[in-house]
């Protein structure tokens, strides 16, 4: 009689468990409330306004920080398109209906890996589309994209004759 009592026990704990993981995967779906707005610390990552910090699933954005920072910016152009892509995302972003449609879970820095849609669009592939981001594989190991691939081959190249 003990263990069909335990495997009841055992059964209860599954479903409330199960429960939960439809109710977490529920909240990830939803609308982010537009009363706070989605923090961008650069064209990729930022907080909810929750205070959850999450970076954009799929897609890397140039660097903004200064090229003496670990992690930061590896020439002056990627710094300036690093911008670019951050005013970008904002301007989609701005006064916009904002999802979270897939959680990935934490990232090696503790960020939540998510999917964005902006008014019903991917946000991640749209800003792939406008130019300012481009396609990475970041949680499968892909090397980053490498921004300051031109500047490295015009200044190999000498300077540019008139």
């Amino acid at each position: 009689m003990l263990r069909g009592v335990q495997i009841k026990s055992i059964l209860y704990s599954v479903a409330i468990l199960a429960g939960l993981g439809g109710a977490v995967a529920l909240a990830a779906q939803a609308t982010i409330d537009q009363d706070g707005l989605v923090y961008w610390s650069d064209g990729d990552s930022g907080r909810l306004p929750d205070g959850t910090k999450f970076r954009l699933h799929g897609v890397d954005a140039p660097e903004t920080r200064s090229l003496k920072q670990i992690g930061g910016a590896e020439c002056e152009s990627e710094r300036e398109l690093g911008y670019i892509a951050k005013e970008k995302v904002l301007e989609l972003t701005r006064d916009a209906d904002i999802k979270v449609t897939r959680d990935y879970g934490p990232d090696r820095y503790d960020r939540l890996v998510v999917d964005l849609s902006v008014d019903g669009e991917d946000l991640a592939a749209r800003l792939v589309a406008e130019g300012t981001h481009r396609v990475w594989d970041y949680d499968g190991g892909a090397p980053k994209p490498d921004w300051c691939a031109s500047t490295r081959s015009k200044s190999r190249s000498g300077p540019l004759s008139p």
